[in-house]
């Protein structure tokens, strides 16, 4: 059961929820980097929400499914087709053995495409995502190339209770978007905030550097003085947290971040808005919107509500 690459794309990696609670012993940890994305897009094929996936960044990924498999995507502009026919967002679509799947940007940002079984590569430290820096994860610790040929696990019980309901190719029932673009990146008050470094954060506008990568959002064009000294005492960052470097240039971390830093952390983008920051690209404008913890931590349970409540749906109707 395998799924062979014919065109990989840029940078497509095997991404699954991460390594969670390897940080203290400098593990990152990794994984999609909208997490949320992918967990519909797996419990829209009949996956439990953390099994491994493809996380695509730009250009056209062609693949040939050598098995009939339920297939899902979600994320950012792109578009999906299996063979001639469009696949809608967040929709669930059959894919017969020899089926060819395309996926390429309208715009850009990310996508990830879940497949009934996952992708079976070998757990390492409790996950299959691929660590790009470490080397190691994934397919062999790296990004696809033409010509690979992935492993797929064994569909769920429920697989094909969902085949059996799709009429011809795609489903006619979708899970809610929570991924569409914001102007506005909130954030909460980091370590090291202070009232006029806070003040330049929110009213200027920054621009996605060149050299952004999974590791953070490099941000220009602002006028950044912290009061605080350049470098600090080193301590632990986390996906979404605002660095200011000596530089005066802003890096919001995500999820291939170190898990120290020595630079002061002045904010720090809430969890529910991670997934929007996934989807900026160089050259892209972003702003940021202070609000408090105590909204961040109400907007996550509601998120997490809706998710359960798609899930508990799904367990009725195919259960």
């Amino acid at each position: 059961m395998t799924a062979s690459v014919i065109s990989a794309g840029f940078q497509t990696t095997v991404q699954d929820c991460g390594r969670a609670g390897l940080r203290k012993f400098g593990v990152t940890p990794g994984g999609a980097l909208d997490s949320v994305s992918l967990r519909l897009a797996n419990l829209l094929v009949g996956n439990p929400e953390c099994v491994a996936g493809l996380e695509v960044t730009s250009g056209r990924v062609r693949l040939k499914l050598n098995v009939n498999r339920l297939v899902a995507w979600s994320g950012g502009e792109f578009e999906m087709r299996i063979g001639d026919e469009p696949i809608p967002i967040l929709h669930c679509a059959r894919v017969s053995a020899g089926g060819m799947i395309e996926i390429s940007p309208k715009r850009g940002g990310r996508a990830w495409l879940a497949i009934s079984g996952g992708i079976d590569v070998p757990e390492i430290l409790g996950s299959r995502a691929t660590d790009l820096r470490a080397r190691f994860g994934g397919w062999e610790g790296r990004a696809l190339r033409d010509g690979d040929l992935l492993p797929l696990g064994a569909e769920s019980e429920l697989c094909p209770r969902i085949r059996a309901a799709i009429p011809n190719v795609v489903s006619d029932w979708s899970a809610p978007r929570f991924g569409s673009r914001r102007r506005f990146l909130r954030v909460i008050r980091g370590k090291n905030w202070d009232d006029d470094i806070g003040a330049k954060l929110l009213a200027q506008k920054f621009r996605v550097a060149m050299n952004s990568d999974r590791m953070g959002l490099r941000l220009e064009g602002g006028e950044m003085v912290s009061t605080n000294p350049a470098e600090l005492v080193s301590e632990a960052v986390a996906p979404g947290t605002i660095q200011l470097p000596h530089s005066g240039a802003p890096v919001v971390l995500l999820g291939d971040c170190q898990t120290i830093g020595g630079y002061p952390k002045i904010a720090h983008v809430i969890t529910v808005d991670l997934g929007y920051a996934a989807q900026l690209q160089p050259l892209d404008e972003v702003r940021f919107e202070l609000i408090e913890l105590e909204e961040a931590r109400d907007l996550l349970r509601e998120r997490e509500r809706d998710v359960a409540l798609f899930r508990a749906g799904l367990e009725a109707r195919f259960g």
